[in-house]
């Protein structure tokens, strides 16, 4: 072996791995509890009892991350120059260079249509739940995104169709009530992430994200206002609703309100006095208040609805 070919192994062998670090990091594993919302239908379909079921939503699960991890990868490729403008996403792999744009989208592309076939593969309803989130992230990606208003929905949808997809996977009708308070919570984040971005990023913001143009502060908090007490509302609706009193056998689900408040109202506390409110994923790992209250919620909710029904065994 010459010089030159040697010299050449050398780096690759060397920058292998960190190209598959890269890789890795362009998936934004930090946003895959997004998915968690698949096993809410688990939970409350009081479906904890059974393995098979339990396994379904694993699978159901990494199949829905292996969708995002696309869905990011192509993301990074169409907001190329625009990550640039942006503070913290300039050093995203793509759009700074560690990661080529052509081997970014060829992945994202292959890892699409692997994740549908498996999607395929293990349920056909699920399939279908699949498709109609990769036609709305991809609808993001290149036109939704674009439009004020349009865009946070179509985030939100995005979430509803992951709580469909955990209940399909199942076989089991997933609640109007969930998909409701779903679409609510995801829409609150979604604007609140669209007013971290418009703040942060001041007079750049419509260089990163040009529909930014079309929001204010002002408005955006006026929208966070109505959808904050139409989540609050609906949450409350659901626990002492006749339909889920009969369901569950009980009427304290409502005693998980207080939870579902406290987080939403420490969420906001981020927003307007810490400045934070970009990544949710991000505080939920990092504030402890609000994991401490998502946390509280899971365990009240499961001790709740299964102390009195049986299927848990």
């Amino acid at each position: 072996m010459n010089e030159t070919a040697a010299t050449a192994e050398s780096i690759i062998v060397t920058r292998s791995p960190a190209r598959v670090k890269d890789f890795f990091l362009s998936l934004r594993p930090h946003q895959w509890t997004k998915n968690l919302v698949i096993f809410a239908a688990l939970v409350f379909a009081r479906e904890l009892g059974h393995p098979d079921q339990i396994l379904h939503s694993v699978l159901a699960f990494l199949i829905f991350c292996m969708l995002s991890g696309a869905v990011y990868l192509i993301n990074d490729v169409v907001d190329y120059e625009k990550d640039r403008f942006h503070p913290i996403k300039k050093n995203r792999p793509v759009a700074c260079g560690r990661l080529s744009r052509s081997f970014a989208l060829i992945s994202g592309v292959s890892l699409y249509l692997l994740s549908l076939f498996l999607s395929y593969a293990l349920n056909f309803e699920f399939f279908q739940v699949a498709l109609a989130y990769t036609v709305v992230t991809v609808g993001y990606t290149f036109y939704f995104k674009n439009i004020a208003i349009l865009d946070v929905m179509a985030i939100s949808i995005g979430f509803v169709l992951r709580a469909l997809a955990g209940g399909v996977v199942l076989a089991v009708e997933a609640s109007i009530w969930l998909l409701i308070c779903t679409f609510l919570l995801a829409l609150f984040l979604a604007l609140s992430k669209r007013r971290h971005e418009l703040v942060l990023l001041s007079e750049d913001a419509t260089r990163h994200r040009t529909n930014l143009a079309e929001y204010t502060p002002y408005l955006l908090d006026q929208m966070i206002s109505v959808v904050t007490a139409s989540c609050v509302l609906a949450y409350t609706l659901y626990t002492v609703s006749e339909e889920t009193v009969t369901k569950f056998h009980t009427d304290k689900l409502s005693l998980t309100v207080p939870f579902v408040i406290f987080g939403i109202f420490r969420y906001l506390y981020l927003i307007h006095q810490k400045n934070e409110g970009g990544s949710p994923s991000v505080h939920l790992y990092s504030d402890k208040p609000l994991l401490i209250s998502i946390i509280l919620w899971i365990l009240a909710c499961v001790g709740i609805i299964y102390s009195t029904h049986p299927g848990l065994n």
